[in-house]
């Protein structure tokens, strides 16, 4: 039990962290970093960049609360925050195939990389908000040897 009590405060953390992130990322994207967020927009999408930005920001803000104050009671938060990620990763694949720099990311290297960042993010939303069910053990005793 112990241990369960351990990682369910663990899992939290990383919620609230999750959330903390989505949250500053939105803000982000309609203040002080938005030049750069429209830099990962693909220029192959039908609206304009900075309206992508900021509509991309509200729903990061969005989902940042959402994870904050609901995460941890709702099944389907976690799913929308991987679909967000999913959806996002266009901008990110734009970024490194159009070699532009951005957030500190200024060599085909450090875009590459980033990549590979995409399924940390989408895993540790399912993860944290409890929707990758926890590792069963099955109880091999009594089953004995054949």
């Amino acid at each position: 039990m112990a241990r369960t009590n351990k990682l369910g405060m663990v899992k939290h953390g990383a919620r609230l962290l999750l959330g903390t992130f989505m949250l500053f990322a939105g803000i982000a994207h309609l203040t002080f970093a938005r030049r750069a967020f429209r830099a990962q927009v693909p220029d192959w999408l039908p609206m304009d960049k900075d309206r992508v930005v900021v509509l991309s920001g509200v729903v990061e803000i969005g989902l940042g609360l959402l994870v904050i104050f609901a995460g941890h009671r709702s099944r389907s938060i976690p799913w929308l925050l991987a679909i967000f990620f999913v959806l996002v990763f266009p901008g990110n694949i734009a970024q490194y195939l159009n070699h532009r720099d951005a957030f500190g990311l200024d060599s085909d290297t450090a875009r590459l990389t980033r990549l590979f960042f995409q399924p940390v993010l989408i895993y540790w939303a399912l993860w944290s908000m409890g929707a990758i069910p926890p590792n069963i053990r099955k109880n091999r005793a009594g089953l004995g040897s054949r």
